[in-house]
């Protein structure tokens, strides 16, 4: 009995991995933390920036006001009258002074559901460079469940103590040393923090970190978890 009990477990782990593997792949990546999922024709953008994409937006996540972040030129080449936005409440003015009309403004601990899309607010922010993403600003990573799967993205943050209580299955993690984490080893820990299966790096190579320390946040993570390296602006893996 204990045999077949330990045969179902792995036959589940195995099929759960596989179909968190099936969301890598309808995940594209195009630099800093711009990110599109393509939720089975549902096309979700976060933090749009220096797109090569001009399909339209079902819903745009913004995790905090920077302008490599909440982008105007990019949201204009990507948002109709349709495209919903979740942001935090600064974003959400800003929007509207635009001329955006459909907008839900989240602090971190909201959850929203658009179209059966369940999306939770998390906290962003910096511990050691508070200069640059303050806690009291209430900005947002987001988690996104994506058909069961789970998806971080973790925004511009350091590593926090509430990633602890963060459930994903993949997280998409910043490299950068600059704004963000303070070096590859904290970004590998907060990886390690949430418990999460897949690991993605972003918001490294244009501004601040290097394609040398995805390689290195991959190495760090050998055997304890699986690292995927997206090719800017692919649908691919390098």
């Amino acid at each position: 009995m204990k045999n077949i009990l330990i045969l179902i477990l792995t036959f589940l782990s195995i099929n759960t991995f596989a179909q968190h593997m099936e969301t890598v792949e309808k995940i594209t990546w195009y630099g800093q933390a711009a990110v599109k999922i393509d939720n089975d024709g549902q096309l979700i953008f976060i933090d749009p920036y220096q797109l090569t994409s001009s399909e339209k937006a079902d819903l745009i996540l913004i995790t905090h006001s920077h302008g490599d972040h909440l982008s105007f030129p990019d949201i204009e080449q990507i948002a109709d009258e349709k495209t919903v936005f979740v942001c935090p409440h600064d974003c959400a003015e800003t929007l509207k002074e635009e001329g955006y009309k459909i907008i839900k403004a989240v602090s971190p601990g909201d959850k929203v559901t658009i179209d059966d899309t369940e999306i939770e607010a998390v906290a962003m922010y910096n511990v050691v460079k508070t200069q640059y993403h303050p806690k009291e600003n209430n900005w947002t990573g987001f988690i996104i469940n994506v058909g069961g799967t789970r998806i971080y993205h973790a925004g511009d943050t350091e590593r926090i103590p509430e990633m602890k209580n963060i459930e994903c299955d993949i997280a998409m993690l910043p490299l950068g040393q600059t704004y963000t984490m303070n070096s590859v080893e904290e970004a590998a820990e907060a990886a390690l923090d949430t418990g999460v299966e897949i690991a993605i790096p972003i918001h490294y190579g244009m501004y601040e970190g290097t394609a040398e320390d995805a390689k290195r946040f991959q190495e760090i993570l050998e055997g304890k978890v699986d690292v995927f390296i997206l090719n800017s602006g692919k649908n691919e893996l390098k």
